[in-house]
């Protein structure tokens, strides 16, 4: 075969897997495979693969060639799918496919389509935010539904093309898609290598947030970690309220690492809480010098602190940062590991166990607003950066703060007030305004605030 005759070969196998991609009906006549086709198709998905995992990262990269090595399994399995729907006989039904060879090499036809339009979505979602959107309305899993909507489609596609093209058993095309299925879950819970890492020295975005290079000595370390930093607080002063400050960004993004020490810092130089605040994070850049942002180690660090504080006496200050549900879920992911949402009932069971009677809680998330009813009482101070009902904002892979930190904190309170009342007052307006620029579509996002009279009489302390 001449090479304008494989071109034209290799065109009319592309025409007829996007058509089949959108589930149309295939049409066999005039196509012809053979090893040269089947290579061509091969390197047109693996060039795709290659392209978009580059897309995926922000900022420099590094190639990692020996990934080729790696993922063939969904190739190998394309012959199989069509052997078991197809046969190799005669198949006698109309519109089926002439012979074998022909259905797995439309097969490989479609699946450059099908990776491009699977490529082409999570390329929008990552620029879009959409993640994190799918969190605050859905829950830990919303992530999950989003990206698996478009794979479905995908899978949805090939099992279409696999009934039309075979012999329209039902029982082959269980199977394939149950072990179509099954390569999508393979891929999900195996860290597979990818062609494309971020370089250290900039991975400093929303993607690299999620490579954690986790080691045995890591995980050795991290129980010791907690020990030594909760150990190093500094203890309570006889007849001086003090404060201490635990933060807890549970959510692997840089944005809420960012927040993190943003408060930690504003906490310190205005509230005296230098040596007595612990942060909790999940981040890679932080995995070896912070403590994990996770349930247990929030219940140990509070159990900690009340044993180092006067709960009579002194006060205890906790900022939440992350993604919120409607349900009060605090999102948490840091992968690959399995995570515990933290909520609000949860919260308040291990601060009355522990005995802290003074309280400020301030939680920076979507529908913050219900933690206050579980959280509330007269020693209680709860802060939010949203109303039950409304998403906040700001906390996208590109933010540098939320609305809420950086309006509340970084600017009322680290220099114009020490008021949490009267920096929540001010930040309120600020985060409208400011919302109503960006463009927010869901409503204002309505910060709450709950004081109860003793807490309120023993922060005027600190004013």
């Amino acid at each position: 075969m001449s090479f304008n005759n494989s071109i034209k070969s290799i065109g009319q196998w592309l025409r007829a897997g996007v058509s089949t991609a959108f589930f149309r009906f295939p049409r066999w006549e005039g196509l012809s495979t053979g090893p040269g086709v089947v290579a061509a198709l091969v390197l047109l998905v693996l060039g795709l693969s290659v392209l978009f995992q580059r897309v995926y990262i922000h900022g420099p990269a590094i190639f990692y060639w020996k990934a080729i090595a790696y993922g063939w399994l969904p190739f190998a399995l394309l012959p199989f799918y069509a052997l078991m729907a197809r046969g190799t006989g005669p198949s006698g039904r109309p519109g089926a496919a002439p012979d074998l060879a022909l259905l797995t090499t439309l097969l490989l036809a479609q699946t450059v389509w099908l990776e491009l339009f699977v490529d082409l979505c999570f390329t929008a979602m990552l620029y879009s935010g959409s993640e994190a959107w799918s969190v605050r309305y859905l829950g830990q899993w919303g992530a999950w539904i989003i990206w698996g909507i478009p794979v479905t489609l995908m899978i949805l596609s090939q099992l279409v093309l696999l009934a039309r093209g075979g012999r329209g058993r039902r029982w082959p095309l269980t199977l394939a898609a149950g072990m179509m299925a099954g390569v999508v879950a393979l891929g999900v819970t195996t860290q597979q290598p990818d062609f494309w890492y971020p370089k250290k020295q900039e991975a400093n975005n929303e993607e690299s947030s999620r490579y954690l290079k986790l080691t045995a000595e890591l995980m050795e370390s991290q129980p010791v970690l907690l020990s030594r930093q909760l150990a190093a607080l500094a203890p309570q002063r006889p007849g001086k309220v003090d404060m201490y400050a635990l933060t807890f960004a549970p959510y692997g993004d840089e944005v809420f690492r960012r927040e993190s020490q943003m408060v930690a810092d504003v906490m310190s130089q205005r509230f005296g809480t230098a040596g007595r605040t612990l942060q909790l994070v999940n981040h890679f850049q932080t995995a070896e010098k912070l403590p994990w942002a996770t349930t247990v180690n929030l219940q140990k660090a509070i159990r900690s602190v009340a044993r180092t504080m006067d709960k009579d006496e002194d006060v205890l200050f906790i900022y939440l940062t992350s993604h919120g549900a409607r349900e009060g879920q605090l999102a948490a992911d840091f992968w690959p590991f399995e995570l515990t949402e933290l909520t609000p009932s949860t919260l308040r069971k291990w601060l009355d166990e522990a005995g802290i009677r003074h309280r400020v809680i301030a939680v920076s998330a979507c529908f913050s607003g219900s933690w206050i009813p579980s959280l509330k009482d007269d020693a209680t101070m709860v802060l939010t950066a949203a109303d039950a009902d409304h998403t906040s904002y700001g906390c996208g892979y590109k933010s540098e703060l939320t609305f809420f930190g950086r309006a509340m904190f970084d600017e009322q309170l680290r220099t114009r007030t020490r008021s949490f009342e009267q920096a929540h007052a001010a930040a309120r307006e600020v985060i409208r305004k400011r919302e109503v620029e960006a463009g927010k579509d869901d409503g204002y996002s309505n910060p709450q605030i709950s004081v109860g009279t003793a807490i309120r009489a023993k922060l005027a302390t600190f004013q």
